[in-house]
């Protein structure tokens, strides 16, 4: 996928953690926008939701 623009849509978050750029929705409004590593070190709903599907077993 180098040097294209890709609109993922993904219920499995580790599907996309290496995506450079992801875009967190919720009620129809974006909350959160960054890399996985940015949005983990924010601690707000991407990170909550990551940690709820890895379960501590994937590293942030």
């Amino acid at each position: 996928m180098q040097g294209k623009t890709v609109v993922a849509v993904a219920q499995r978050l580790s599907t996309i953690a290496e995506l450079d750029r992801l875009v967190v929705i919720d009620r129809g409004a974006i909350v959160e926008n960054g890399s996985h590593d940015k949005l983990i070190a924010r601690n707000g709903l991407y990170a909550r939701l990551w940690a709820r599907q890895s379960g501590g077993f994937i590293a942030g």
